[in-house]
């Protein structure tokens, strides 16, 4: 009995083991019957094409206005697919670009080149350069050009344009030359293209500032665009000669919008009602009256719409109206401006359209045989 209570106690011990060496295996807090998680599966792989460039901002620092800037792009294909770049479209005209890398296989290089004409151009740069491809996360990608480009010889403003109003006549402006480079500029004899304007040139700084004068010798009257050019001798081995273009816009006294009145194909199959807006441009008070259309049964109303600058003239034309042959059509109205007492607005009508003659088929002479005789006809078909 002894030797039997032996046997079972070391039985229970080597149990009580094996319980234990199973609990210090099983996590703290799990369950046993739970089933074991499936273990994480890995990344899948890019699956297309990924486009990485180098340098997508490029800063070209400082250059001389008329200088090209060129710089080429590197795109470096991360993916796992072919990237394709089908199109590149810089934002103005003064960037262009060359012949890219259209395709790029997996873990190669490709270049984009272009070039920039800083000619024209003073100040602070920024451009962009549009790059469409066949990466989906990135379809378009804007790589961007900046930098600053410096004009020796600097003209404020750097595009002269005068305008002149109506009551004035008169037309002044007044053009600053400004060197910017280390050696001193001389600039003299000064010349214009045009009688209508004198000019004067004053030294502001030796070498360094000068200021040119331009004004009109004649009043000059509206509605009238002039352009002219001025041209001084420089001591600069680059620039010998520089060229002042200069625009002068002369403004009506008075501006009527639209110019003329258009109808639709006469006679009108329904009313046809026109608003023609007169403006002001003076500084004296205008007053309209007596509007009138040259054609029976056409409407005018004559509306201030601001006192002494603003006008509307509501044309009204009836159903069936058609102008008489041969007869020039017109809106007119009076006016209390010296220079422009009558007011004339031309009325053009649709033509006609052209009607041609349908084509009548001519009867068929019958056909002579050889003996002269007619020819015998088909028997019919029975």
């Amino acid at each position: 009995m002894r030797k039997l209570s032996r046997n079972v106690l070391s039985f229970l011990m080597i149990t009580a083991g094996i319980s234990a060496t199973a609990a210090d295996t099983q996590p703290a807090g799990s369950d046993l019957s739970a089933p074991a998680k499936p273990a994480p599966t890995p990344p899948p792989s890019l699956q297309g094409p990924k486009a990485e460039y180098a340098t997508p901002v490029y800063d070209f620092g400082r250059v001389q206005s008329g200088e090209l800037v060129k710089y080429t792009y590197v795109v470096t294909n991360t993916g796992d697919q072919t990237l394709e770049i089908s199109h590149v479209q810089p934002s103005c005209g003064c960037t262009a670009a060359g012949e890219w890398t259209h395709k790029v296989e997996p873990g190669e290089t490709g270049k984009i080149p272009i070039q920039f004409n800083s000619a024209n151009f003073n100040g602070a740069i920024f451009k962009t350069i549009s790059v469409s491809s066949n990466d989906k996360t990135k379809p378009v990608m804007v790589l961007q050009l900046k930098g600053t480009v410096w004009k020796p010889i600097e003209l404020l403003p750097a595009y002269t344009v005068i305008n002149v109003p109506p009551d004035s006549g008169h037309a002044s402006a007044s053009i600053r030359i400004i060197n910017h480079s280390d050696d001193p500029l001389a600039v003299y004899a000064p010349t214009c293209d045009s009688p209508l304007f004198a000019f004067a040139l004053t030294t502001n700084e030796p070498g360094k500032e000068y200021t040119l004068a331009l004004n009109s010798t004649n009043d000059l009257v509206g509605p009238n665009n002039l352009h002219g050019k001025l041209t001084l001798t420089t001591s600069s081995t680059k620039t010998p000669k520089l060229d002042i273009p200069f625009w002068v816009n002369v403004q009506p006294v008075i501006t009527v919008i639209p110019q003329r009145i258009s109808l639709a194909q006469t006679p009108l199959k329904a009313k046809s009602p026109t608003t023609i807006t007169i403006s002001n441009n003076s500084t004296n008070a205008l007053t309209l009256s007596d509007a009138a259309v040259n054609a029976p049964g056409v409407e005018v109303q004559l509306k201030e719409v601001q006192p002494g600058r603003l006008f509307n003239a509501i044309v009204v034309f009836p159903e069936g109206f058609e102008p008489a042959a041969g007869k020039p059509l017109e809106l007119t109205m009076k006016s209390s401006q010296p220079r422009m007492p009558e007011i004339k607005v031309p009325v053009l009508t649709a033509p006609h359209p052209v009607m041609t003659q349908p084509l009548v088929p001519q009867p068929q002479k019958p056909t002579a045989s050889v003996s002269g005789a007619p020819s015998p006809t088909a028997p019919a078909v029975r």
